[in-house]
């Protein structure tokens, strides 16, 4: 009760803000790690520290030796195990893409998500393996030097035709950078996540790779079921519908239109060169 008598008016304001920038932190380090590998991590970590709650309570030595030698190295060993997590965290952070988006036009970006739509529903239909990669923020050179080199303005027919089976182009991903095919036929990193259905092939394990590494998005349609897939931030959602794929790609893709004034942005000068 003291505390509340002699506390002020400004120390009140800035206890406030205090608290809500931490619940804000803490927020978006819950979506950080929201269905990824960390979760089951962090109930790991949870059951360790009610383990050395009881072993405190109950003094028992050798438990609690063993608990307090755990947290004494676990710092380390977190960093390395939350080591993606982390990474991408901080390139969030870099980015600013907590804080805003970079802007398009609406119409430009309909005509880009409809050429994406159908050609993936043209692949999903006729079961033909494709993986479309969608560059964000984090530059994706290094898997783009992997492949073909294109550089292509985007259209449906020539993504169709890159996945078309038996052609030098269809194994591997198609890399977007903007409005463009910068490339064909990369390979791009697998998830190593070992909580990842078995049932999962190697172009998912790709698109949930180049996900976790990166800010990227990735768009898989499966040779065996014709399902398509969509893969963010290291998760998967599966046999997704063409009404939530088109809606997750402008959540995803299409900047906030509070930034309307940036119309030449990045992602319409990356559009921009080149002329296919």
């Amino acid at each position: 009760m003291n505390y509340f008598a002699d506390l002020t008016r400004q120390e009140a304001i800035k206890d406030i803000i205090d608290i809500l920038i931490v619940g804000y932190i803490i927020y978006h380090i819950i979506l950080l790690v929201r269905g990824t590998r960390a979760v089951q991590l962090l109930k790991g970590i949870l059951l360790l520290v009610v383990v050395w709650v009881v072993s405190t309570w109950f003094n028992l030595y050798t438990l609690k030796w063993l608990m307090n030698q755990l947290f004494t190295f676990g710092v380390l060993a977190l960093f390395i195990i939350f080591q993606p997590e982390l990474r991408r965290a901080l390139e969030q952070l870099g980015r600013g893409k907590w804080f805003n988006r970079i802007t398009a036009d609406d119409e430009e970006f309909s005509r880009f998500t409809n050429e994406i739509i159908k050609a993936v529903n043209y692949c999903s239909r006729r079961k033909i393996g494709a993986l479309i990669v969608f560059e964000r923020e984090t530059g994706l050179n290094e898997y783009t030097e992997s492949g073909i080199k294109m550089n292509s303005v985007l259209s449906s027919e020539l993504l169709i035709n890159i996945f078309i089976p038996n052609t030098p182009l269809h194994d591997g991903a198609v890399i977007l950078q903007g409005k463009q095919i910068a490339a064909a036929a990369c390979y791009l990193p697998l998830s190593e996540n070992p909580f990842i259905s078995k049932e999962l092939g190697t172009r998912h394990r790709a698109a949930i790779g180049v996900s976790e590494v990166a800010d990227a998005v990735a768009i898989v349609v499966s040779e065996e079921t014709g399902q398509v897939s969509l893969a963010i931030n290291g998760q998967v959602v599966r046999d997704i519908k063409e009404e939530s794929l088109i809606s997750k790609l402008h959540e995803e893709l299409r900047p906030s239109s509070t930034l309307k004034e940036k119309r030449h942005s990045i992602w319409k000068r990356k559009g921009g060169q080149g002329n296919g």
